[in-house]
């Protein structure tokens, strides 16, 4: 079954990355129509536009990947296109990718009343060869779903944002993804909310993409040795601010009570992380986790950091 893919790419001050994923891209065994790109930077990045499939949108005030994701889903749907396959720019997919995903979706989509709302590839991190895994939510809060390689394909509640081929008619069943998210938590609240209205997200364990996933550095506690996120104050405030709100009021009954408590234990662990490891803009970081997790609670998104 023939059908219209268009890409979208985030793009944010990195000229390189950017024009590596858009190659990426460009050399699927599968034909891509067209590729979206929201390049965020101050200064229009020099994109190679050989194939002539760039649609260039500069935003120098930078929308973030959320109204990004928006406009570009908007897009998609008026073109009569039947799915979007979105990027962040530091992504790669291998030569097959987009090939095993919608040959995935395709013998998937055959049985009854089985409809798929996103099928992503098994992302793989470049810095620490982890696979980024899927998330689920549990009564309260988020976690990550065990990567299962033995398994051709399997379920989650939200995959992440990179990677992910979107079914545009199952995206035209519920609201855009909420804009002022803008950096985080896109990809749980859009997920979850396709699974509640009857979709299933998948991954995909042969489709890969290669997928730069923050600033990993490797720390030592108590003799042992691993990874912790080095984030700038602008992402402790999104990550803090956008998964309070959601947990807070993806749970239900009493379980409300408990995602409250384990966001405000995220924030002090959050902190205490920062005041131990962290070396730059201290004071600002910590800020940023305790307004970020007091403006979820309130639910005031229309703040931007």
């Amino acid at each position: 079954m023939q059908s219209k893919v268009a890409a979208y790419i985030t793009c944010y001050q990195d000229q390189e990355s950017a024009n590596r994923c858009i190659q990426a891209i460009e050399s699927q065994s599968i034909q891509i129509t067209a590729i979206y790109i929201v390049d965020n930077s101050d200064k229009p990045l020099l994109l190679n536009n050989n194939s002539q499939l760039l649609l260039i949108h500069h935003y120098p005030n930078n929308i973030g990947i959320a109204e990004g994701l928006v406009k570009a889903l908007k897009w998609a749907i008026e073109q009569k296109y039947d799915f979007l396959w979105t990027f962040d720019q530091d992504s790669i997919p291998t030569k097959n990718c987009l090939e095993i995903l919608l040959r995935n979706y395709h013998q998937l989509s055959q049985q009854d009343n089985y409809k798929i709302g996103i099928i992503a590839p098994t992302a793989s991190d470049i810095k620490t060869n982890k696979v980024i895994e899927g998330a689920v939510f549990l009564k309260d809060h988020f976690v990550a779903l065990k990567h299962n390689n033995n398994l051709d394909f399997y379920e989650c509640d939200s995959p992440i944002t990179s990677g992910s081929l979107i079914s545009l008619t199952a995206a035209q069943t519920i609201s855009p993804p909420c804009a002022e998210f803008f950096i985080d938590g896109i990809d749980f609240d859009y997920g979850l909310r396709l699974k509640n209205k009857g979709f299933r997200n998948l991954i995909v364990t042969k489709a890969i993409m290669h997928h730069n996933f923050g600033n990993p550095v490797q720390v030592s506690f108590l003799n042992k040795h691993r990874y912790i996120q080095q984030y700038s104050a602008l992402r402790h405030y999104y990550i803090c601010r956008n998964h309070t709100y959601l947990e807070t009021r993806f749970s239900q009954g009493h379980y409300r009570l408990s995602s409250l408590i384990r966001r405000i234990k995220y924030m002090i662990d959050s902190i205490l992380r920062i005041m131990v490891y962290d070396f730059e803009n201290k004071q600002l970081k910590l800020w940023a986790c305790l307004l970020g997790t007091y403006h979820g609670l309130i639910g005031k998104l229309t703040k931007k950091w």
